[in-house]
């Protein structure tokens, strides 16, 4: 087959070989020629080779923000997808937020994006405005978004932190960590998550931690603004992701030790079987039976129901060991993106979507 880099998963008793471009080629004999691989997914019909983000709007529209080819929607109908030839803002989509007017903002490689339904309504063509550097923001290399209860913006770059309150940007001090040699993309200042808990206050994932910042409280680090990291029980500083369940525990997302759960005093490892190699934990997402789902790189996607670890992968027919997110749509369907496109999990089995379904 050449000099051409593979993955690989079994599929029952048959090798399954995956290229760069996410085709599948699958072995029924342990020793075959050539000819007699065929391949069974191409490229060309995947939603993308990989999604990082899954949002559903308001209006129900599901939109898909991918590494390298910028977000689909797709509104029950058709599949559209917006890139810097439509106007969007960039190609790699890392952040999707709606706000309080039905605005949709996206973080990607080049700045934020936000989309207006209601604009678009009324020329009868999808537009967007972009904000960059040029405009305020920090750095253009966004990597986390969010909107927190008063309707500001808040977006995690390569370079800190920007706030937006519709009309200017200002910064937002988080203190520098070290940055990660062994990651691509990365330094001392980059926020890799956002999220705002119940209580109003603000939590960042970072190189060093997390940064949980209460504004009741006279401004400063040590204030308004505390840490949470290795010292304080935290499995590992690097923190991808966080996330406030419905119980009101914290939970944990972090690049070499997994996930931790913290209920405000104490933290609980999730003893996953690849805990002891090592395990990327890139997101967190809470269903609404209260599942908590997680991916865990090479090793598919965890739930967690409040007493024990399930775990999906080859043998639930997820074709793909790099899991980057979870969402579950008003419908009730759980959807999971990462290398490979897009999955969907129908209570018993996950299986490949692409860009001809099946959506129902």
């Amino acid at each position: 087959m050449g000099d051409v880099e593979y993955r690989f998963f079994f599929k029952g008793k048959n090798l399954v070989l995956v290229d760069k471009e996410g085709k599948q080629y699958e072995f029924a004999k342990q020793n075959v020629e050539d000819s007699d691989i065929q391949p069974i997914l191409n490229s060309d019909t995947l939603i993308s080779p990989f999604v990082r983000r899954i949002f559903q709007d308001g209006s129900g529209n599901l939109w898909f923000g991918t590494q390298g080819d910028g977000v689909a929607r797709y509104d029950g109908d058709t599949l559209e997808y917006f890139s810097i030839d439509q106007g969007f803002g960039g190609v790699v989509v890392r952040g999707m937020v709606e706000d309080a007017a039905g605005n949709i903002w996206f973080g990607t490689e080049g700045g934020i994006s936000k989309y207006d339904p209601s604009a678009s309504l009324r020329t009868g063509s999808v537009s967007f405005t972009n904000f960059t550097e040029k405009d305020g923001l920090i750095n253009d290399y966004v990597w986390s978004i969010a909107i927190d209860s008063k309707g500001i913006i808040w977006i995690g770059t390569l370079q800190g932190v920007s706030r937006f309150n519709g009309k200017v940007f200002t910064s937002f001090y988080i203190p520098e960590s070290e940055p990660d040699p062994n990651r691509g993309v990365t330094s001392s200042k980059i926020i890799h998550s956002i999220m705002e808990d119940s209580k109003g206050k603000m939590w960042f994932g970072t190189n060093g931690g997390a940064y949980i910042y209460d504004a009741r409280l006279p401004d400063g680090p040590g204030k308004s603004l505390s840490n949470i990291s290795t010292k304080d029980g935290l499995s590992d500083n690097n923190v991808n992701d966080i996330l406030e369940d419905k119980n009101g525990n914290i939970w944990f997302a972090t690049h070499y030790k997994g996930v931790c759960r913290w209920n405000g005093t104490s933290f609980t490892n999730m003893a996953t079987k690849e805990r002891d190699s090592g395990t990327e934990a890139w997101s967190l997402y809470e269903d609404k039976s209260g599942n908590i789902w997680f991916p865990i790189e090479s090793f598919g996607v965890y739930r967690f129901d409040g007493q024990s670890l399930t775990n999906f992968h080859e043998k639930e027919g997820l074709a793909s060991g790099a899991i980057q997110c979870t969402f579950e749509d008003s419908q009730g369907r759980l959807w999971l993106g990462g290398w490979m496109g897009l999955f969907r999990y129908d209570g018993k089995s996950i299986f490949s979507v692409t860009k001809y379904g099946p959506w129902q």
